[in-house]
């Protein structure tokens, strides 16, 4: 895919979904941070489905330390590993309130140093919070930047580097939330909708509707704790 694809790819998407956006549910930089942490291994509806619990208990760091441990981990039990989410959520307001004042930094190594904060989460946060040009390479856009040749690598890492260099300034801020909502509603990992995607035409891979190789989801969806 060459500069001038490139560039039709995304303005295609743009004109689609002119003001995308995370399907996670927040009203904060907090509440983006803690629905994050939450949803690796775990899918935005059922992050959303615990955090309409906990934000309404507690939705800042003072009020999830003050709530306790044991609370947090009660309201989050439905999703997924909760029991280690919920240690990392309540190290984290504690580091919140003792290092930065009880906000959301916004530099990527205070956020990694943050318990149950990796890179792709930091992204997330650095991108959607304080709209800074950051790629949150999950299994969606992994698969989507190979699968179309936007942007190829092996590692998470490596895709997010190429997109950073390949992807048109005027777009970078809202492309990491084009193609996870394209990856997750078109380029679907198993059966690709390949008849209703608007991309169709600029797309490198050339079995349109066979599966693509997507590295393993784990591997993409945890944070290191």
């Amino acid at each position: 895919m060459n500069r001038h694809t490139r560039h039709e790819f995304f303005s295609r998407l743009k004109n689609l979904n002119p003001n995308p956006t995370t399907e996670l549910a927040y009203e904060s930089d907090f509440e983006l941070l803690i629905a994050v942490v939450l949803s690796a291994q775990a899918t935005d509806v059922s992050v959303n489905k615990v955090t309409r619990r906990l934000y309404p208990k507690a939705n800042t760091p003072q009020a999830i330390v003050a709530l306790g441990l044991e609370e947090l981990r009660d309201t989050i039990r439905t999703i997924g590993l909760f029991n280690a989410k919920a240690r990392n959520v309540y190290a984290t307001c504690k580091q919140l309130i003792e290092q930065h004042g009880g906000q959301v930094p916004n530099d990527r190594a205070s956020l990694e140093a943050l318990p149950g904060v990796g890179r792709k989460t930091a992204n997330v946060v650095l991108n959607t919070a304080f709209g800074q040009p950051t790629m949150a390479v999950d299994t969606h856009i992994f698969r989507v930047s190979n699968r179309t040749g936007l942007a190829k690598g092996k590692t998470p890492l490596a895709v997010e580097k190429a997109l950073l260099k390949h992807v048109p300034d005027v777009f970078l801020i809202d492309a990491h939330h084009w193609l996870i909502l394209h990856g997750r509603y078109t380029c679907k990992a198993r059966t690709p909708d390949c008849g209703h995607c608007v991309v169709h035409d600029l797309c490198d891979y050339r079995s349109k509707t066979a599966p693509a190789p997507v590295l393993n989801e784990d591997r993409i969806n945890s944070e290191p704790s």
